[in-house]
């Protein structure tokens, strides 16, 4: 039984992530998944601290975080055995997520609420766990829990589809706001409805998946690059991003590796490799390239240790 006298305040702090590197419908265990390999993002994060308390209700500020909230009362009720008198507390969050941008803000949100419980109660939640949860909690969730390895998730079922085994090879982001005229107001995701794909595209997807093994396995950026471009590629029947082709220019004019974009969301990054020498030049001559076609909006960021 947990006693009063283990309790403590939990903390956490959870990632981003920058849109997905290849997201389609994939063979999984019994059948056609919907799934996605997500970009990690090291630029925003989010922060909880959780209070545990007697009795059976747990509050949250911002109080309209509403998913990390129903995340914490499910992790609560994961990680407390029933009849230990604390089934309730109070979860805080800060940080500096943009919303509706595709960063994964509810995702890093709901990570951080479940991982503060885990910290207040000292428990070994493992990352598969995790994400069973987050999906109760949101419906549909990416895959920030799994920090060592790279995963095909299913969003939707919070399950891995396939774990390729190893981080990605690291990469230098030039992340920008893929809508100019939106002006970072972002995209309402939870409006738009799952895309339908077809059948040349779903077999494309699979071609994609196993590029996508080697690459990792094999710590080639360019094959990664390549899958990023065909899964951008395929989004634009579904969610297209304005001037596509022309930032598809920008990065073979730039030497970027691909192009990656948020499927569900206006931002959208060219794939640098980060220990490439001529690195820093062709980031800054991308930068200049993309804001000569109006987009000005952009940052960028490195992946891997």
């Amino acid at each position: 039984m947990v006693e009063h006298s283990d309790w403590r305040v939990g903390a956490a702090s959870a990632p981003v992530h920058h849109g997905e590197i290849l997201q389609g419908v994939f063979a999984g265990r019994d059948g056609l998944v919907r799934g996605l390999v997500t970009l990690p993002c090291t630029i925003h994060t989010t922060r909880a601290t959780f209070t545990p308390a007697s009795g059976t209700r747990v509050t949250v500020s911002p109080d309209w975080k509403g998913k990390a909230r129903r995340a914490a009362e499910l992790a609560v009720r994961a990680v407390v055995p029933a009849g230990a008198g604390v089934a309730g507390g109070h979860l805080e969050l800060t940080g500096d997520v943009p919303l509706c941008r595709g960063f994964g803000s509810s995702t890093s949100d709901v990570l951080a609420a479940i991982w503060a419980v885990k910290d207040a109660f000292a428990d070994p939640l493992p990352p598969r766990e995790v994400a069973r949860l987050a999906v109760r909690a949101e419906t549909a969730s990416d895959s920030l829990m799994f920090e060592d390895s790279t995963v095909l998730f299913a969003q939707r079922e919070g399950t891995v589809i396939e774990d390729f085994g190893y981080r990605m090879p690291p990469l230098r982001v030039l992340g920008f706001g893929s809508r100019p005229s939106n002006r970072g107001k972002g995209v309402d995701t939870l409006a738009l409805p799952p895309a339908r794909y077809d059948g040349a595209e779903i077999e494309r997807f699979a071609r994609l998946r196993d590029m996508l093994r080697d690459a990792i396995q094999m710590k080639d950026v360019a094959l990664l690059g390549a899958v990023a471009t065909a899964s951008a590629e395929i989004n634009q029947r579904h969610l297209p991003v304005p001037g596509f082709d022309r930032i598809r220019d920008i990065a073979r004019t730039s030497g970027a590796v691909g192009v990656q974009v948020a499927h569900s969301g206006d931002i959208a990054g060219l794939l640098f490799d980060r220990d490439d020498p001529e690195v820093e030049t062709r980031t800054a001559l991308a930068q200049d390239l993309l804001r000569n076609t109006g987009i000005d909006e952009q940052w960028n960021y490195t992946t891997g240790d």
